[in-house]
């Protein structure tokens, strides 16, 4: 008896008003856990995977999505239960031929001679560790991922030799068979693959020692992949065709590659903006100096202004982050920090207590009108 398919929303962890992001955002997080790369021999983590990415396929598709909602499982798999429960199910008297039924709900891509039509390979998708600095520039990485071939051996035939593939005769090539069953309600009559030829309308009689018969085989490929400079943390490169190949002449799949960036211990990113904090002496604020400013191009030199405040922002511009559309770069923006001497000595101090002896409210504006409020 075939296993029950769990809910799509129950394999996600979401409930049914969840928005495109919350799917999204749940998918990836299973994705990223049970992916087949990072649990080699982990049967339990592949099957998890294999549950989301199809929950995800349909449940990111509006159309799709709005079938699953009204029919359930079946609304979006003809094939459902039919193997458990029959035709039987829908009831009714009189000849019912359950494959115009799908057709006339669904469309002719359910249960009928639509499955052996051109179909899209399957999409894969891979996750893109970057550094701060490849995520800023750009670069270009090689990922690998386990995709679905066409079989280089027999050509995707499925044969060594076109001679050993022959036209099934229990469907005459065309993959359905229609099964009559009498009931006490009537006949009903139902359309599904023909289990000789798996509705492939084709039987191989010697099987291509390579892919088994299958004309495809699962391997494990590096791609080499082009990150635009300026791409942030989960942000997406999709690589149209690289996915896996399709069926009966359909196109290949894609391949989404998300990437993930590693923190920089300087530099902190807003959109195309740069932040960081630097340290100054209270003699350079007070003073002003000129001091070196690291960037994400090397270390520049800034003019620190005579009297400059802790908390004070100096802008560079053009040293910021490449915007991924016009090319064009942001600013970086240096965060003051004054650091207070500690541990001073007596030379140290009494120098300071001649400063503070020879100051007056003209040297600290601020310090005379804060303490002028409280009269």
């Amino acid at each position: 008896m075939p296993e029950e398919k769990r809910d799509f929303y129950e394999v996600l962890g979401v409930s049914k008003t969840a928005g495109d992001d919350e799917l999204k955002k749940a998918y990836r997080k299973i994705a990223k856990e049970c992916h087949p790369d990072l649990n080699p021999d982990n049967p339990a983590a592949e099957k998890r995977f294999k549950q989301a990415n199809e929950a995800y396929e349909i449940l990111s598709d509006p159309e799709k999505k709005a079938r699953y909602d009204q029919y359930g499982h079946a609304g979006v798999d003809p094939s459902y239960g039919a193997g458990a429960h029959g035709a039987g199910g829908f009831g009714g008297f009189g000849d019912i031929d359950l494959g115009s039924i799908w057709e006339s709900f669904f469309g002719s891509g359910f249960g009928g001679g639509g499955q052996r039509g051109p179909r899209k390979g399957e999409n894969l998708r891979a996750t893109l560790v970057l550094s701060f600095e490849e995520a800023a520039f750009g670069t270009e990485k090689e990922i690998f991922v386990s995709r679905v071939e066409r079989c280089d051996a027999c050509g995707g035939k499925g044969a060594a030799n076109s001679a050993d593939v022959e036209t099934c005769r229990e469907c005459n090539g065309t993959g359905q068979v229609r099964t009559a069953t009498r009931t006490v309600m009537g006949m009903f009559t139902s359309t599904g693959p023909c289990p000789n030829c798996r509705g492939s309308g084709k039987i191989i009689k010697n099987p291509c020692p390579e892919c088994k018969g299958a004309g495809i085989v699962r391997r494990r490929v590096g791609i080499s992949v082009k990150i635009p400079a300026g791409i942030d943390d989960r942000q997406t490169v999709s690589l149209r065709g690289q996915g896996s190949a399709g069926a009966n002449g359909g196109p290949p799949g894609d391949v989404m590659v998300t990437v993930s960036v590693r923190p920089h211990p300087l530099f902190t990113r807003d959109g195309t903006s740069v932040h960081m904090e630097i340290p100054i002496t209270f003699v350079q604020a007070a003073l002003g100096a000129e001091i070196e400013v690291p960037t994400l191009d090397g270390r520049v030199k800034y003019s620190i202004p005579e009297g400059t405040q802790p908390g004070t922002v100096f802008r560079i511009k053009g040293k910021g982050i490449v915007h991924l559309s016009s090319k064009n770069r942001g600013d970086q923006y240096v965060h003051v920090n004054v650091e207070v001497p500690k541990g001073l000595n007596k030379r140290q101090r009494e120098i300071l207590q001649e400063f503070a002896a020879a100051t007056d409210d003209r040297n600290n504006p601020k310090h005379k009108t804060f303490f002028d409020k409280f009269k």
